[in-house]
């Protein structure tokens, strides 16, 4: 099974180069600040002092399991204090003391939440409505910012979220893409 999937990873590969030469000249931007990487328990132990303070702070989007709709090094989000959010709502949220993720609500059930990221297949965070730090307002990608409220942006989600049981297959061809 392994041998077959890697030949066609391969396949894929070959067929998509044109694509993926073409997308990284189209997304592709040239940053010429530096960035300062800190601990996540670190810097994310500051950043929801900030959100409880009323104020608002843009973080760096790290790891891979809010794909596709937020690729490592590439995107950013804005994020603000959660005095509410909802079901679809991308949100910071500690599960654990100083382990924090950036993953979307699929469940809310009185106090209890779950979470899970876009790229993931199968696992799931829970956490109380309290260790909920901040709420997404915006998605910051290099040639566009893209509002957490806009409506054609809440269908993608819905609809991706609806496509959970063949998620797999198709973070394998994005995946094959990039």
């Amino acid at each position: 099974m392994s041998t077959i999937k890697a030949i066609i990873r391969f396949l894929l590969r070959i067929l998509l180069t044109p694509f993926r030469y073409f997308n990284k000249r189209k997304n592709g931007v040239v940053v010429s600040e530096k960035k300062h990487e800190f601990p996540n328990d670190v810097f994310l132990e500051l950043v929801s002092m900030t959100l409880a303070e009323g104020h608002t702070a843009v973080i760096w989007v790290k790891g891979f399991s809010m794909r596709p709709f937020l690729e490592f090094g590439r995107d950013k989000v804005k994020l603000a204090f959660a005095s509410s959010f909802h079901v679809g709502d991308a949100v910071l949220a500690e599960i654990a003391k100083g382990h924090y993720v950036l993953h979307r609500i699929i469940k809310k059930e009185g106090d209890r939440v779950t979470l899970q990221g876009d790229g993931n297949v199968r696992g799931v965070e829970q956490c109380t409505t309290a260790d909920i730090k901040g709420v997404v307002t915006e998605y910051i990608r290099p040639n566009r910012i893209l509002f957490a409220d806009d409506v054609c942006l809440k269908q993608k989600i819905r609809l991706w979220q609806k496509l959970r049981p063949i998620r797999r297959y198709l973070l394998f061809i994005y995946k094959a893409l990039i």
